[in-house]
């Protein structure tokens, strides 16, 4: 019976950073400290990642924290330029997107990483969409505006790639 409990306990906090997640993002949503909203936070952090344990897998966890912060910066600030790039491109009278499917070979094996790569890509302007190719272990990006496909690959890898190998291999 003891057993049980334990196991009980783990889904009810198999996810701890979704659950910190959680509950920072509906207070920042709130913009407010009040009681109320802590409390719907904290029931929110906590039902939540409980009631999607069986669609969310083993939880993800970094193997160097603060190489994970750096990560979650560089990829804010990439998004942040990407957007200005984007709208330039857009905006910009005569301007002439290349469209183009770019292949990256992925070094990657694990579900995790590979989906957080791929949440990466499609979060930052001008990459439409991608597709994972769990076979042949590579990623298709849809790029809005690509000049050379294989420095685009290449910058991913190095980019993103590398440092989530980093963080969770």
């Amino acid at each position: 019976m003891k057993k049980d409990a334990l196991l009980a306990r783990k889904a009810w906090f198999s996810h701890p950073a979704l659950s910190v997640l959680l509950f920072l993002v509906w207070l920042l949503l709130q913009q407010s400290l009040s009681f109320a909203h802590v409390l719907m936070a904290a029931l929110l952090s906590v039902v939540l990642p409980r009631l999607l344990h069986g669609l969310l897998g083993p939880a993800m966890r970094p193997k160097r924290w603060a190489l994970a912060l750096r990560f979650g910066l560089l990829v804010l600030w990439d998004i942040v330029l990407s957007n200005v790039t984007v709208a330039r491109l857009v905006l910009a009278p005569g301007a002439k997107p290349q469209p183009a499917w770019v292949r990256v070979p992925l070094a990657l094996r694990q579900p995790g990483p590979i989906m957080l790569l791929a949440t990466i890509i499609t979060t930052t302007p001008g990459t439409v969409s991608c597709v994972v190719d769990d076979e042949a272990h590579e990623i298709w990006v849809h790029a809005l505006d690509c000049a050379d496909p294989q420095e685009m690959a290449a910058q991913i890898k190095q980019r993103y790639e590398q440092p989530l190998l980093e963080i969770f291999e």
